[in-house]
């Protein structure tokens, strides 16, 4: 991976967000167990992050484990936790040599200790990258984001350093746990499932989806790559209409 930062050209979103679904379903098509399929995932991952790193994303937000998981199995959750730690491990000096910025987003509060001391590690390392930000959700889930957000305006109101008509969506959306962050333009969704799963809910607000029937272990540069063209052949009208983003585009930039 080259780790010269790119210049993005027009029609490129600046945030995207993938749901990376269908890494059981992948092993079960070749009769392995389900560990095998998140193994084979993680190439998908670096995949991802090399493409979208070429054409000059900024925020790559990836799904990677939601609070609802919790529910599976519990050999298969002891599986993809020792998964998340080794990928750790492994991954962060190259995201650091590629100027790549690693955040975890969640609640770490579950984690087991070696687990979160290897998160703040990783994102330690990684802080001083100038590139692509790669977030990862782990024991993520939209509506406890958007909890937590409102719990800290509710503190900040009980405490009264702030009345109640002051709250406004920028002021929330600076307690999501994505911060400052641009919204997600472009949601992709692997596994041939059309649906959201509680991934971030407030910033998913006008982003494009985008459903791949690929399986997430088989997606790879090239099928980011048409995603990612997808997006740009898209009119984004934010409650306009099309005549009118038409007249704003025609119009001159200097």
């Amino acid at each position: 991976m080259d780790k010269t930062k790119q210049t993005a050209p027009p029609g490129t979103p600046r945030h995207v967000a993938i749901i990376m679904d269908g890494n059981n379903r992948w092993a079960k098509k070749r009769f392995m167990p389900g560990v095998a399929g998140h193994k084979a995932g993680v190439d998908a991952v670096r995949a991802v992050v090399e493409a979208c790193a070429e054409a000059g994303v900024e925020v790559l937000t990836l799904f990677a484990f939601s609070s609802e998981n919790w529910q599976r199995p519990a050999d298969e959750v002891g599986a993809l936790m020792g998964l998340f730690l080794m990928a750790l491990r492994r991954e962060v000096k190259k995201l650091a040599v590629n100027g790549i910025r690693l955040r975890i987003l969640g609640d770490r509060s579950r984690f087991q200790p070696e687990l979160q001391a290897a998160m703040a590690e990783a994102e330690q390392l990684t802080a001083g990258g100038d590139g692509l930000l790669l977030q990862v959700a782990a024991n993520y889930g939209g509506q406890w984001d958007i909890t937590q957000a409102a719990q800290r305006l509710a503190r900040e109101v009980a405490a009264g350093h702030l009345q109640a008509d002051e709250i406004t969506p920028d002021l929330l959306q600076r307690c999501l746990s994505t911060g400052t962050q641009p919204p997600v333009d472009l949601c992709i969704r692997t596994g041939g499932e059309q649906r959201i799963s509680n991934f971030l809910l407030w910033q998913l607000a006008y982003a494009e989806l985008y459903f791949s029937e690929l399986l997430w272990p088989d997606f790879k540069h090239e099928a980011m790559r048409t995603a990612l063209a997808d997006f740009a052949r898209r009119q984004r009208r934010f409650g306009k209409t099309s005549e009118q983003v038409a007249a704003e585009q025609r119009k001159p930039t200097c």
